[in-house]
């Protein structure tokens, strides 16, 4: 089974919160959506992202089909319908035109967890003691570090660290990342924007994890921690522990 939690937070800085994030336990589906745009558009992006993509996946379940290619082309459907569905909105509300929202997105079916990303918002699972990031980030920063161009520590500080490349509502086509991984007992997966994982290092996400089992709890001490780093964007978590084996085959 699935214990989950899950918190979001203005931070300390900004003035009104742009994420979004939906938990869907009996579906087991999950997501995390961190919206851009002026005029609180981008707050209506995130929002519409997730409401979109949770009315798809009540009419078709990834736990309804059995092969694993099936369960990822109802994420990617998922995906494509929120992205028109944003660009759409924006077509119709010209104060809107331009909004946009990364999306990370977990589907548990089996001993395997399914994951759909575009832009910076991230997928992380800790098993053993090490927090492995599943989804890679669509930014521009990214870029430059995949090219050796600038350090992890340059890329920290860098002027355009929050320049997203791939987002639903930025072009007719999506482009994003899709993943599968076997999970085990034990394991915790983390979906979070990036008010989290800008402000707290990984080596203090991973010992906060460790130390706490209720995922409502944990979810409630990272954004806290996002905070007291300080708290620069909106932060929002949704943790999720794997328990009692393989489940749902």
């Amino acid at each position: 089974m699935i214990h989950a939690g899950f918190k979001s937070d203005i931070g300390m800085k900004r003035k009104n919160n742009e994420d979004s994030c939906f938990m869907m336990p009996r579906e087991q589906v999950y997501m995390v959506a961190d919206g851009v745009g002026g005029n609180n558009s981008g707050e209506t992006a995130s929002g519409l992202a997730v409401s979109t993509i949770a009315e798809r996946i009540k009419k078709k379940s990834p736990l309804s089909v059995k092969k694993d290619e099936d369960v990822i082309g109802i994420l990617k459907d998922c995906v494509e319908l929120a992205n028109r569905k944003i660009i759409n909105y924006g077509i119709k509300h010209p104060e809107n035109k331009g909004m946009a929202t990364t999306i990370v997105m977990c589907c548990v079916k089996g001993n395997k967890a399914y994951f759909a990303n575009a832009g910076d918002s991230r997928a992380y699972i800790l098993r053993g003691g090490e927090l492995c990031q599943i989804t890679e980030d669509h930014s521009f920063v990214n870029s430059l570090l995949k090219k050796g161009a600038i350090s992890p520590e340059e890329a920290m500080s860098h002027e355009k660290r929050n320049m997203i490349t791939k987002a639903l509502g930025a072009e007719n086509q999506v482009g994003a990342d899709y993943y599968q991984t076997d999970i085990k007992n034990g394991d915790i997966i983390l979906l979070c924007t990036d008010g989290l994982y800008g402000e707290v290092p990984e080596e203090e996400l991973c010992e906060a994890i460790e130390k706490t089992d209720d995922m409502s709890e944990l979810a409630a001490t990272l954004v806290e921690m996002a905070n007291c780093h300080g708290g620069r964007d909106n932060v929002t978590a949704v943790c999720l522990k794997v328990e009692g084996g393989y489940f749902n085959e």
